[in-house]
């Protein structure tokens, strides 16, 4: 007989655990699958990490974590499911595929909320380290180039200035006895040639 000051009472929920999955096995293939079994509240897959400059999200999940409104049924499916085959029809994509459930006495939803937001936190940390570090690598490997450019283009320069240098340095070569012959005898020709013209125009 119930009275004024008795409450309710609750159904505990149940949560089990899917340490692996196979491929193409999505939230809602995964719910149809579970609400064969009882009442299913929520679900939660974690998606297969990917490289960063991959900008879909996955398709393919590792694990996850499937929430039952009473316990007593989370408890049965992990006893039940564990080491079985998801579907036995031949054709199913799953075929090949063994279930490996546990039941996580004491684990609230929440826990895996809180779970998952470090998880996500750390992630964004990580990601932010490497793109400072990227920067950083960026900008160091632009100095090196310009200062390489710069010792490049100053070696240069000291190479054409010393080669100018080297040829003003040359001893010049004495004519020879022909060559002096030569000479004195275009000017001794370009002297009678000025003659002839003061001659001329005297």
């Amino acid at each position: 007989m119930k009275t004024k000051d008795s409450k309710p009472v609750k159904n505990k929920k149940g949560i089990i655990y899917l340490s692996s999955l196979p491929k193409y096995l999505n939230v809602t293939k995964l719910r149809e699958l579970m609400e064969n079994f009882g009442e299913v509240g929520r679900i939660f897959l974690q998606p297969q990490n990917l490289p960063n400059n991959k900008k879909k999200p996955s398709k393919h999940f590792t694990e996850g974590w499937v929430e039952f409104e009473k316990k007593r049924v989370a408890k049965e499916v992990a006893a039940g499911l564990n080491g079985k085959q998801i579907e036995c029809r031949k054709r199913s994509k799953y075929f090949d595929f063994i279930w490996s459930v546990k039941y996580l006495s004491k684990f609230k939803w929440v826990h895996l909320s809180e779970r998952v937001a470090y998880e996500r936190a750390v992630r964004k940390h990580r990601m932010r380290v490497e793109i400072s570090q990227a920067k950083k690598e960026a900008t160091d490997f632009s100095l090196k180039v310009s200062q390489s450019d710069r010792l490049k283009l100053k070696t240069e320069a000291e190479n054409a200035t010393q080669s100018t240098d080297d040829a003003a340095l040359l001893p010049t070569q004495r004519k020879t006895e022909e060559e002096y012959l030569k000479s004195k005898k275009r000017k001794d020709t370009h002297e009678d040639n000025l003659d002839v013209l003061r001659t001329l125009f005297s």
